[in-house]
């Protein structure tokens, strides 16, 4: 019998114990603490922030491109490329002698009969067959018949015929209008037979070329 009555209080103090911590768990004072005893995975779950997808970036869109700047009209003729010349009254040495040779030996021919002209003195100053200046060519003995002593003659009289004359020298140094007489080296007037033994590339008003 006293087993049985001592067997039911430790039940009833068991009861006790259990309720009171029960009641401390859920302490309505303390809500909280009722979470303080749940499983880890539990609390991870709510611990872990959801993922969110990362904004879309722009990249900021490019400056726009000036606009293009157009070029001048190029001359549509050689007439127009050379009454549009920007002649420096101070001409270089070697632009003067180049000029000097095409008034002399073909002020009366064509624009293209002087071009062509121009172009045979530039192509001997580069051959390295001939001296490599320009007025080096020019005053070499024996070669253009208005040069004494190897000196040029004086200034131009005709006035126009001069202005042109520089224009095209210009013309052929910048090589802005295409060469007629590509590769000629030598040149004479048609109305003589000098046999030469070269190659003829064409002829262009009074005057026959050749390489």
């Amino acid at each position: 019998m006293t087993n049985r009555f001592l067997v039911a209080g430790l039940a009833a103090i068991g009861l006790l114990s259990s309720t009171l911590a029960l009641a401390e768990v859920t302490d309505p004072a303390n809500p909280a603490q009722i979470f303080s005893e749940a499983p880890a995975i539990v609390a991870d779950a709510v611990a872990t922030p959801v993922p969110v997808e990362p904004a879309v970036q722009f990249s900021p869109a490019p400056a726009a491109l000036p606009a293009p700047q157009e070029d001048a009209d190029p001359a549509d003729t050689l007439a127009e490329l050379v009454a549009e010349a920007d002649i420096d009254p101070s001409l270089d040495a070697e632009t003067r002698c180049l000029a000097t040779t095409v008034y002399y030996e073909s002020r009366s021919e064509s624009l293209a009969g002087q071009l062509a002209v121009a172009h045979v003195v530039l192509a001997r100053a580069r051959s390295g067959r001939f001296p490599t200046s320009l007025c080096g060519v020019v005053t070499q003995p024996g070669q253009f018949s208005f040069v004494r002593g190897g000196r040029l003659p004086d200034g131009p009289t005709n006035a126009t015929q001069w202005r042109t004359a520089q224009a095209i020298a210009q013309i052929a140094q910048e090589g802005s209008w295409e060469n007629p007489v590509r590769g000629a080296l030598y040149f004479h007037a048609a109305r003589v037979s000098p046999n030469w033994n070269h190659q003829r590339v064409t002829r262009i008003g009074g005057h026959i070329f050749y390489r």
